[in-house]
């Protein structure tokens, strides 16, 4: 007897694993992003070195360690016995946003070395969450003395006032829009798993855009409407991604979802000019 299984695609599964809030497995979710490029990886392996590293920490805790002294121990086990670190030398390198590479070359950028370290401090009982600081993503813990910001680069715990110092131009650039200064503590929210993989997607969209390899960007459009499918500028810049690529009928399809959906823009003339041109292409 012949069994045909179907093999979910790797945009299927993600979207498996982002279909609700609850439960969301943020590790799975970010290794899955690799998926595209690296269509032979095994997710579950790459969970499973996750696994084997957070039994390596375990097994240096004492068994009354409180919060502080876990969180010692853990940055000390990240920062100085596995050297993770910042790939600074090839910042827009995509495969720093794949965990699996990340495991192996110990280089990252924020967002990806957060979600690992967000990993190993949850699974030894620290009340971790990610920050999605503007320019760098950052971690926090609670404690009981209060609350820590740390650098998932370095390990650096960052005091209000090196906050404040890291946070001003971006200040500086909303007071432009708005008057009201914006609080040092709403730059400091927990951010939602959902949230987190977004912001890892929205990474290599930036690179893939800038090189304009729109069959990349296009891969990574189709996981951000999967994972945000109200989020109509995406429609519209996956559009404008297929018109590049030379598929008109997708190009148009996702332009006028924009145009039907996404209310009053600064860009409507522009975009509803750019579906005429598609309509016309395609007839």
């Amino acid at each position: 007897m012949n069994l045909c299984l179907n093999v979910p695609t790797p945009l299927e599964y993600f979207a498996s694993l982002v279909h609700t809030d609850a439960e969301f497995a943020l590790l799975e979710a970010a290794v899955s992003l690799a998926q595209d490029e690296y269509p032979d990886i095994s997710v579950q392996q790459v969970l499973g070195e996750v696994d084997q590293l957070l039994a390596r920490l375990q097994r240096r805790l004492p068994l009354d360690a409180g919060p502080l002294q876990k969180l010692r121990l853990l940055n000390q086990f990240v920062y100085r016995d596995l050297n993770f670190a910042g790939n600074f030398n090839n910042y827009s390198d995509p495969d720093n946003s794949y965990v699996h590479v990340v495991l192996r070359t110990r280089l990252a950028i924020p967002i990806s070395m957060a979600v690992i370290w967000l990993e190993l401090a949850q699974g030894i009982g620290l009340k971790a969450r990610g920050v999605s600081f503007p320019g760098h993503f950052m971690v926090k813990v609670n404690m009981t003395e209060g609350q820590v910001v740390i650098d998932p680069l370095t390990g650096q715990s960052l005091s209000r006032e090196e906050l404040a110092e890291r946070v001003e131009p971006y200040r500086s650039l909303a007071s432009l829009v708005d008057e009201q200064e914006v609080p040092l503590g709403l730059y400091l929210q927990a951010a939602k798993p959902r949230d987190i993989i977004a912001r890892m997607l929205h990474n290599l969209k930036e690179i893939h855009a800038v090189q304009e390899d729109w069959h990349r960007l296009i891969t990574v459009q189709d996981r951000l409407i999967v994972l945000m499918p109200q989020a109509w500028p995406e429609y519209r810049d996956r559009g404008l991604a297929h018109a590049e690529a030379g598929h008109p009928g997708h190009a148009l399809e996702d332009l006028e979802t924009y145009l039907a959906n996404a209310g009053v823009t600064n860009d409507r003339s522009a975009i509803a000019a750019r579906a005429a041109e598609l309509r016309r292409a395609t007839h």
